[in-house]
């Protein structure tokens, strides 16, 4: 019995030097619930809430990181387009003759490539940085063809294939940052209009279902008429209103900004397609947009061509007046998309710094509750250290070595 219970409390002692060795370790002075059950829940509080500024910071940078691969691509467009304007002034100089404006728009055929290829620009992470969530496809598809007065194969349209949500990304709690620009928002150049060639007037909604406009939902319920689908249009977020043709009765879509419209029926309605906007086989990246409606606004890239064609046509009033002005729309709206870029990064910028600030005091409060006071522990270590070489001493004298001193 002597010698049980002196290996129970050698082996208590033994834990304790051990636990204490383990705090002064890892620089912890709370290793389980039983140290402290108070600081132990306010730690795990505190470490769940530190592991998640700290994912909300490299989320920031990562932000930052494309915003400024995306402000770069932008810059390179502006410049070519910058270039396109020159030549588009030039050529509507009325001194030049036929042979000058052909060259001038073979040169603008060439930038016109590169503006695609500046488009279809590839991130660092390998995704197409203007293709929204189809990070993987080429956005922009350039369509060859013949064109009067080129006398050789020539860029005759180029189709969008990108899709429609952004990115996002966490940069704080339920707070979300948009990543990405999509093409069908910096290329574009004019707001786009869509006139349906139905008339609505008796138009009911009769189940309950959704449609998509430039990724905001807007749902509709039975008895919904074409007035308050237009209402409920112009209440949404998406930049977009709606209003009812005076003459044909059907709805108009019209951007509040030079952006390529995205229309789609959320699955299991046809709303949309009801109206005479849509075909039942629509692509929401690239609009199926019915043929009886009438599509307005074009992309920078038909702003380009039409300057192109007009020099190659050698029509001067054209370059002159529309050439102009459908190169200015096109670099105001890249130059706005520009600006959006920039306030983007100011936000990630000022979000990054928070953060900074931010999780050193919540690292500071964690080591208030389970920081470890190291001249204490390590008194503690010295004095178990000690009471425990006391007690094997001790029992090397109360505890006889053999049997035969218990038989004496």
């Amino acid at each position: 019995m002597p010698n049980t219970d002196l290996q129970y409390y050698l082996r208590r002692q033994e834990e304790g030097i051990a636990h204490t060795q383990k705090m002064i370790e890892t620089q912890k002075g709370v290793l389980n619930l039983r140290d402290d059950p108070m600081a132990a829940s306010h730690a795990v509080r505190y470490e769940s809430y530190l592991s998640r500024l700290e994912r909300f910071e490299k989320n920031t940078l990562s932000a930052r990181d494309h915003y400024n691969q995306v402000d770069g691509y932008i810059k390179q467009a502006n410049e070519v387009l910058q270039r396109v304007r020159e030549l588009t002034v030039l050529g509507a100089n009325g001194t030049n003759g036929p042979d000058e404006l052909n060259y001038i728009g073979r040169e603008i055929n060439e930038l016109l490539k590169e503006l695609v290829s500046v488009s279809n620009a590839v991130g660092k992470d390998g995704k197409q940085i203007f293709a929204g969530d189809k990070a993987f496809t080429e956005p922009f598809r350039i369509v060859e063809g013949t064109v009067q007065g080129a006398g050789e194969s020539v860029v005759v349209r180029v189709e969008y294939r990108g899709a429609g949500p952004a990115r996002r990304t966490e940069i704080s709690e339920q707070n979300y940052a948009d990543l990405d620009l999509g093409g069908g928002e910096v290329f574009w150049a004019e707001k786009m209009q869509i006139y349906s060639g139905y008339d609505a007037t008796d138009y009911r909604v009769t189940s309950p279902g959704a449609f998509i406009l430039d990724g905001v939902e807007i749902n509709v319920t039975p008895g919904d008429t074409l007035p308050s689908i237009v209402a409920k249009i112009n209440e949404a977020s998406a930049p977009v209103k709606a209003y009812i043709d005076p003459d044909s009765r059907g709805l108009v879509l019209e951007g509040t900004n030079a952006h390529l419209i995205r229309l789609e029926d959320k699955e299991g309605s046809q709303v949309m397609q009801d109206l005479g906007m849509i075909t039942a086989n629509n692509d929401p990246s690239a609009p199926n947009w019915n043929p009886s409606a009438k599509v307005a606004g074009g992309s920078i890239f038909d702003m380009v061509i039409r300057v192109r064609d007009a020099l190659f046509r050698g029509d001067q009033d054209f370059i002159g007046s529309q050439g102009i002005g459908g190169m200015d729309l096109a670099l105001t709206n890249i130059q706005s998309r520009l600006a959006t870029v920039g306030s983007r990064y100011e936000r990630a910028e000022m979000t990054w710094n928070r953060l900074n600030d931010e999780i050193p005091r919540v690292a500071q409060a964690l080591s208030n509750e389970t920081g470890l006071d190291m001249a204490t522990a390590l008194t503690d270590l010295a004095m178990m250290d000690f009471a425990h070489k006391a007690s094997l001493q001790v029992g090397a004298r109360i505890i006889p070595p053999t049997l035969l001193d218990f038989l004496r």
